[in-house]
């Protein structure tokens, strides 16, 4: 038999079938993204939440005239195979392939680009602004989950829709489950209103009572007991917190009914003003595993179907593992420590510190605003904050470092994981600009490191300086290197010493230019090697020492050009008036990197040992 979504090439085609074909096209659905997930890796969880919701959502409004913003966007899967990219979907976040997020240079369903949480509100308001202003006819719709809006920026966007009452409506995606578990008032509030004793007791006696009334109806009293639940749900659980801002409040609704989904959203069509639907679904719905353990199956690696394990499993030591372990023993000795993280507890390797200190960590959601104002207040009544975010995330608080941290020379921690490349999730996720947004910054002292032990180091460094501090490291396996000083603020290191030119490195680019080092070493040409470690304070003596001597200087980084390592290192030489050095700066270019793996990413930006020799050898020969 021919499957259904084979048939299905754009939403339009889903108007042809009936509810029950919906619903086995649905599990054709969860089919397809476990089998692709399992062999490319992706946001399992999220997606199999969301089947039926996307199904619904596309049969009922007419896309893309009607306007489909997903928050995140990491549950988009089902969304991009109803919108005529099923043919590609097995090149799921491959380089080259389709993005695991929405983007609207890829397909015109995607009207949005999103990856960072609690920004569709926003945007789908202006888009309902502009329809009006336009005088056009469509719908707008967001899709957003819990756990954005424990973001301020949602609640930003729903006080201005309320006060401007467009028509635009609001699908709450409730899960009870972010990547971590969801934490708040808010998250406490919705999950009362499907699990508190006063709504459980009321849809028992509904269902008492029309057994007792209507006994021999049979089968059919299911079906009635469920209506009559869902409409028990709006009497006594109404969405008072949205009512208030100005929506009109719709559900709570059962997410993997695609009857009852077609139906809510047929009737809420025509309504006028804004809209909220709340609806319930179970994060990893349809797997078993990914039901059971939705936070490690939320972004997860090629994996074995049959029994949820990952198809290869890499013990190789990382930036993350060995900053947590060692985040740990520090805090041990030292209860002033506190660890701070914005929804992403696993991610960051705080799990391990919450296990062992669960008074002493915190969790604050996806406000990562809020998680560095919070630890700046922590850290003026003495205590020692870590805050552990994803660069990418860390750029959505820049005000409140600086003017909650810095300005008041505050001993704020921030570490930066994921900096540089980041696989697979493409642009919104890159942490290649957290050396550009920090070095200008007054007070802060950024560095980066280059192994295993100038991590540990640079930590227990951070927490004697009594300033607000920045390590940044990227998500790849660590590497030990043979270290020929010790860490000192602001101070570098000579890895290899030369004399035709010099490599200033810094970070996770010291071990790839360590091994170009020997390649030009075979081509006859003597390179003085620098570890630099520090950002902020850049060691400027080394580097006027260098540009007196050496005329021909390279730098290497992780990060863009613009405003980088290699622009401080730029800076140096004109201050001292060191006119006649050339400069090679290495990095990433003004651009925004696709999605890929690591390793591919880098050799396409030639900042691996290759890439580096042969720009730096090709630097030698045309500078003479």
């Amino acid at each position: 038999m021919t499957k259904l979504l084979d048939e299905i090439n754009s939403p339009d085609d889903l108007k042809f079938l009936n509810v029950d074909e919906l619903t086995s096209l649905a599990q054709e659905i969860r089919e397809e993204i476990i089998h692709t997930v399992s062999n490319t890796g992706g946001h399992l969880a999220p997606n199999l939440g969301v089947v039926e919701l996307t199904v619904a959502l596309h049969y009922v409004f007419n896309c893309p005239k009607d306007k489909l913003i997903w928050d995140v966007g990491h549950q988009c899967y089902t969304h991009k195979l109803l919108t005529g990219r099923k043919d590609r979907f097995g090149t799921l976040r491959q380089f080259g392939g389709i993005s695991g997020f929405p983007r609207r240079e890829e397909n015109i369903y995607d009207v949005f680009n999103t990856g960072h949480a609690s920004t569709s509100i926003s945007s789908a308001l202006g888009m309902a602004m502009a329809r009006d202003l336009s005088g056009d006819n469509y719908k707008v719709l967001a899709v957003v989950g819990d756990a954005s809006l424990s973001g301020g920026m949602a609640f930003e966007a729903l006080n201005h829709a309320g006060h401007c009452g467009k028509d635009l409506i609001i699908v709450l995606n409730d899960n009870e489950m972010a990547i971590s578990p969801n934490v708040g008032a808010l998250s406490v509030y919705l999950n009362k209103i499907i699990t508190g004793e006063f709504f459980r007791k009321a849809k028992l006696d509904v269902k008492n009572i029309i057994l007792k009334k209507f006994p021999k109806i049979g089968p059919g009293i299911t079906r009635v007991a469920r209506l009559a639940e869902e409409s028990i749900k709006g009497l006594i659980a109404p969405g008072i917190i949205f009512e208030e801002l100005g929506f009109t409040y719709v559900g709570p609704i059962e997410g993997h009914n695609i009857k009852y989904l077609v139906e809510t959203f047929k009737s809420i069509k025509s309504m006028k003003g804004p809209l909220l639907v709340h609806i319930i679904t179970k994060k990893g719905k349809g797997y078993k595993p990914a039901e059971e353990n939705p936070v490690f199956y939320h972004g997860t690696a090629p994996f074995n179907i049959k029994t949820g394990k990952p198809k290869s499993e890499d013990k190789s030591k990382t930036y993350t593992k060995i900053f947590a372990e060692e985040l740990v023993s520090l805090a041990e000795k030292d209860k002033k420590i506190l660890a701070i993280t914005a929804s992403m507890a696993e991610g960051t390797g705080l799990a391990l510190f919450a296990k062992n200190f669960p008074d002493r960590f915190f969790d604050v959601g996806m406000a990562e605003e809020h998680a560095v104002t919070f630890a700046a207040g922590l850290a003026v009544n003495g205590y020692k904050p870590v805050v552990t975010i994803y660069s990418t995330f860390l750029q959505r608080a820049y005000d409140q470092i600086v003017h909650d941290v810095c300005i008041q020379n505050l001993p704020v921690i921030f570490v930066l994981d994921r900096a540089g490349i980041v696989p697979d999730d493409g642009a919104t996720h890159q942490g290649i600009f957290d050396f550009s947004y920090l070095r200008h910054i007054p007070n802060i002292i950024v560095m980066a490191p280059s192994d295993e032990q100038e991590l540990k180091k640079m930590l227990e460094l951070a927490f004697v300086l009594n300033t607000p501090v920045a390590i940044r490291y990227p998500k790849a396996k660590i590497i030990k290197l043979k270290h020929k000083s010790k860490l000192e603020i602001g101070k570098a290191e000579h890895l290899c010493e030369g004399k035709d030119l010099a490599i200033l490195s810094i970070g996770s680019m010291v071990s790839p230019a360590l091994e170009s080092c020997k390649l030009l070493e075979e081509k006859n040409i003597s390179v003085l090697l620098v570890n630099m470690r520090f950002l902020k304070p850049i060691d400027r003596n080394t580097i006027i020492n260098i540009g007196k001597s050496i005329k021909k200087i390279i730098t290497v980084e992780e990060n863009v050009l613009e405003g980088g390592f290699g622009s401080a290192v730029l800076e140096v030489l004109a201050d001292e008036k060191l006119d006649n050095v050339k400069l090679l700066r290495l990095g990433l270019p003004d651009e925004f990197p696709e999605h890929g793996k690591r390793e591919l990413l880098l050799e396409k930006y030639n900042l691996t040992s290759k890439g580096i020799f042969e720009q730096v050898l090709q630097f030698a020969n045309a500078t003479g």
